[in-house]
């Protein structure tokens, strides 16, 4: 998405990692005195994820989503290679083309993001893109008679559209819905491709990495829409805060709670986000969803953490957040 690039964050831990010995490690300097609770961290990232979108939102009046999109790859490129800085010439053939695929899979996800937002309210839209991750994490486990948890949030999401009627700006807009849904397809095709990264790199290197490669594709058509416009100090100051809040932090915040939560436990508290996305729209945006629309969302929060609650615990797929 970043998150919204929500991106995902060690995606090494996202399905099925590899048993690994433990063994007893000496705390880090940075991991050392008092840590936040891992429960609050990620309810920070979220937090910080939904602000990053709310900010977009802002920017749209002025450039559009393909704009807006287009400043928060490239800018969080920037800042992420700075961060992570990957030594790329010491990546192997089938690293760079996992890296390629990342980034292609992030650059459509966040494009077709910031397109569904632009259209239907924040909530909304994060509640249809989450049904992609909640399909692949329900394929993954390989029981099939988990497939309930999939007609609940497809029920959820058809309650969350008849809701509609009568709020905001009354039926969700048909282009706003498909936006939502191709985002997510890829946001699926993000987790996938970025599992396959972190069996060879386990860090942010390849995620910064697929950010650049995203922002590749993306900034040339934010250019095209908004030219100098991008260059606005105001339009580039809601622009980097918004790479920040949508990246930078959520990345902080995960890889620190992950050291220390079970998986379990985050995909459970990551199903909250529809939920979260649409009282942020509520609070920030007075994009106010009505009653059955609400009910809508929490269906689709239920299906996922049902379906995480279910799976075998060592089968549990970590649900990343998205944009």
């Amino acid at each position: 998405m970043i998150s919204h690039l929500g991106w995902g964050r060690d995606a090494a831990r996202w399905y099925r990692p590899k048993p690994v010995a433990r063994t007893a490690r000496t705390p880090s300097p940075a991991s050392s005195g008092l840590q936040p609770p891992p429960v609050l961290l990620v309810l920070g990232s979220m937090l910080s994820l939904q602000f990053g979108a709310a900010i977009a939102t802002e920017l749209f009046d002025d450039i559009g989503p393909s704009g807006a999109s287009a400043l928060r790859l490239g800018l969080a490129a920037v800042v992420l290679l700075a961060w992570a800085r990957p030594d790329v010439r010491s990546w192997t053939a089938r690293h760079r083309r996992s890296v390629v695929l990342l980034g292609l899979s992030m650059a459509v996800m966040n494009f077709a993001f910031y397109e569904a937002v632009s259209r239907i309210p924040l909530g909304a839209a994060i509640t249809i893109e989450f049904l992609g991750p909640l399909g692949l994490a329900v394929a993954l486990t390989r029981r099939w008679r988990e497939l309930v948890f999939v007609a609940l949030a497809l029920a959820g999401v058809a309650i969350l559209g008849l809701g509609q009627h009568g709020s905001v700006e009354g039926a969700l807009d048909p282009v706003g819905v498909v936006a939502a849904l191709v985002a997510a397809v890829f946001w699926a095709a993000y987790i996938w491709t970025g599992s396959r990264l972190a069996t060879t790199d386990p860090g942010i290197g390849g995620l910064a990495a697929a950010c650049a490669v995203a922002a590749v594709v993306v900034v040339p058509i934010g250019v095209a829409s908004s030219g100098s416009e991008l260059l606005d100090p105001r339009v580039l100051g809601l622009g980097l805060a918004m790479a920040v809040l949508a990246s930078v932090v959520p990345y902080s915040f995960e890889l620190r709670a992950l050291e220390r939560m079970a998986k379990r436990t985050f995909s459970i508290l990551v199903a909250l986000e529809p939920a979260i996305g649409a009282l942020v729209g509520a609070v920030l945006l007075d994009q106010h969803l009505g009653a059955l629309s609400w009910l809508g969302v929490a269906m689709v929060v239920a299906a996922g953490i049902g379906a995480t609650a279910t799976a075998p615990a060592d089968q549990a797929p970590l649900l990343p957040e998205s944009n």
